[in-house]
């Protein structure tokens, strides 16, 4: 029982592949987040000169 509890008891910070996981995610959306508004942007530049 004493292991089960441990394992519970750990945090994203206790597990270093668990927390660059999280890290790569993180940068993912970001990358991703940026790209959409530079879509929309170039979209919208388009729109305008029609």
């Amino acid at each position: 029982m004493k292991s089960r509890f441990a394992r519970i008891g750990q945090t994203a910070d206790s597990i270093p592949h668990v927390n660059q996981e999280l890290a790569m995610a993180d940068l993912a959306f970001v990358v991703t987040t940026i790209a959409v508004f530079a879509l929309v942007a170039l979209i919208a530049r388009g729109v305008t000169k029609l």
